[in-house]
């Protein structure tokens, strides 16, 4: 057996010893040896294995996978600009604490330093945003490689499945050819793992409990959920009468408290003056609003955080207390509170609707709303960064039993396509994902899914307005700007998705007409895409005119 075979055998076996059962492959010549490993083992039934030719994609795709299981899923590639294209993954599981094993074949430093075709740099290529980082020795026909080998991979699991301070981590893999299996499985020592499939190395933690909450004090309070810890949060709210408000409105959020329209709630002055919060209780790391941003840094209200991660964020640097979970609250809370917030909780949603049903379809509230309220139950709901993720924050009605994914970890447009598609691979419920034209367009790679390859059982719904359509909602779209907006911030394209979608051989269906939505929502088995298009140029007026509906109903 070459250097490069048992090094490769190796580690997929010691990996799949870990609790590895998820690859997704992109095909090169310097990772061959790792791609006969692992097409192996799926052979055998040992892990599943899925192929993409992006590796943008395959990283997204991988980190989809991640995100929902709550395990380590690996990505593997090849050397080069192969590897480079991981980088917006790996940023993203980085920052949202997401189990991401990287692993990129190289070629062995006699090459780099020849300057071999498709050679760069790969050391420590992620930089700061991994949890671990190894290049593993070039593998020779010694004793002791074995171990060396196993113990490094058990190292790499332990540090990307550490929990709530887990994340991605890269190992560099540099291979000297042959690079393919040789007749023989002749090697200098055993090359078996521990006996019963155990690990080589296991991990225990001595003693180790989250760390909790101590600080919290007042009767009047907020918590503020973005994605992780919703379940716990909920609960929590309702037993101290705190009102719960998420960033993705009533979607995903159980219990009581929850507060449907709380983004709208945050963004009104005159009910900010009487419903001020004394202390919030932030959960994970918010990022869409402006108005939760404004409440943060109020220095009238104390902001508490629970985040698990190593690396928390301090909103306005002022933070009072970080810890893992919320712990006990030392008291009731103020008996009107939760009353009134649900009270202007009832008051806003009801005019908000009213408004919305006067509005012309389609537009970007009305369709997330259509869609949140045709979803099954028990869904999973992936929603694109930009207008759609607050669309649904802003208009949608309570679902509880519906799971929202966001890649909200750097908010990035990047390959989101590939991450609903991972999500729904490993989601065994319907699953769902609202995206804009952009976002769509900038990963229809990720429709690229082989013949031989697993297909999800995903509805994409796409929002095309052709073009940015967030920009008009910000700073960028206002009148002065006129004269350079379209070209550099509207970005119209003129894209025909539903040729786009056919090219793939993916289902497209194209919704005129609201009555029409719900018969394109039925769920069934595949991939497609259902299409609605909207105009841009209505969207700031809509908005305008929702929130003027909201302020009327609370100054009413």
């Amino acid at each position: 057996m070459n250097p490069s075979t048992a090094q490769a055998e190796v580690i997929v076996d010691e990996l799949v010893r870990n609790g590895l059962r998820r690859v997704v492959l992109s095909p090169g010549s310097r990772n061959a040896p790792l791609s006969f490993a692992l097409h192996r083992a799926a052979e055998a039934g040992r892990l599943r294995l899925h192929v993409r030719i992006d590796e943008r994609s395959a990283g997204f795709l991988a980190l989809g996978m991640a995100a929902r299981t709550h395990r380590p899923v690996a990505v593997v590639c090849t050397s080069g600009t192969a590897a480079t294209n991981l980088h917006p993954a790996v940023s993203e599981a980085y920052h949202s604490g997401i189990p991401l094993l990287v692993l990129t074949a190289d070629r062995p430093p006699e090459l780099r330093a020849a300057g071999a075709n498709q050679t760069i740099d790969q050391h420590r290529m992620f930089g700061t945003e991994v949890r671990m980082f190894d290049e593993l020795a070039v593998a020779e026909e010694r004793p002791g490689q074995n171990a060396y080998w196993r113990s490094q991979m058990c190292r790499a699991w332990h540090a990307a499945s550490g929990g709530a301070r887990g994340g991605p981590v890269h190992l560099n893999l540099p291979f000297r050819e042959p690079l393919v299996p040789a007749e023989d499985d002749e090697w200098c020592e055993s090359l078996s793992g521990r006996p019963d499939g155990t690990r080589w190395t296991e991990v225990t933690e001595h003693g180790w409990e989250p760390t909790t909450l101590s600080q919290v004090r007042a009767r009047r309070g907020l918590v503020l959920v973005s994605d992780w810890g919703v379940e716990g949060a909920g609960a929590w709210g309702e037993r101290y009468r705190w009102p719960v408000l998420s960033e993705s409105g009533g979607v995903g959020v159980p219990g009581s408290a929850a507060i449907s329209t709380g983004m709208w709630l945050l963004g009104q002055a005159e009910f900010l003056r009487t419903h001020r919060p004394e202390q919030v209780v932030c959960v994970g790391r918010p990022t869409v609003f402006r108005q939760v941003q404004h409440v943060l840094a109020d220095s009238g209200v104390e902001v508490l955080l629970a985040h698990g991660g190593l690396e928390w964020p301090a909103p306005a640097h002022n933070l009072r207390e970080v810890a893992e979970t919320f712990g006990e609250a030392p008291g009731p809370a103020d008996s009107e509170w939760l009353t009134e917030w649900q009270a202007a909780d009832e008051k806003v949603s009801a005019a908000l609707h009213a408004a919305l049903d006067l509005e012309r379809w389609p537009s970007g509230p009305a369709v997330a709303r259509d869609l949140v309220d045709a979803l099954p139950s028990e869904a999973l709901l992936v929603l694109g960064s930009s207008n759609p993720t607050r669309d649904v924050a802003l208009a949608a009605r309570q679902r509880p039993d519906v799971t929202v994914h966001r890649n909200r970890g750097v908010a990035g447009i990047d390959g989101t396509v590939s991450t609903a598609i991972g999500a729904a691979l490993v989601h065994d419920r319907p699953s769902y994902a609202l995206l804009g034209d952009l976002t769509f367009l900038h990963d229809s790679n990720g429709l690229l899914v082989g013949p031989l390859e697993e297909r999800p059982d995903l509805t994409m719904v796409v929002l095309n307005d052709d073009g940015g359509g967030i920009f008009s909602l910000l700073e960028q779209g206002n009148p002065e700007h006129r004269g350079s907006f379209e070209r550099v911030f509207g970005t119209p394209h003129g894209t025909d998705i539903g040729k786009l979608c056919e090219a793939h051989g993916v289902e497209h269906v194209l919704v005129r007409e609201r009555g029409d939505l719900a018969a394109a929502l039925r769920w069934r088995p595949g991939l497609r895409v259902v299409e609605v298009r909207t105009e841009r140029e209505r969207l700031k007026a809509v908005h305008e005119r929702l929130q003027s509906a909201v302020r009327s109903a609370l100054l009413g």
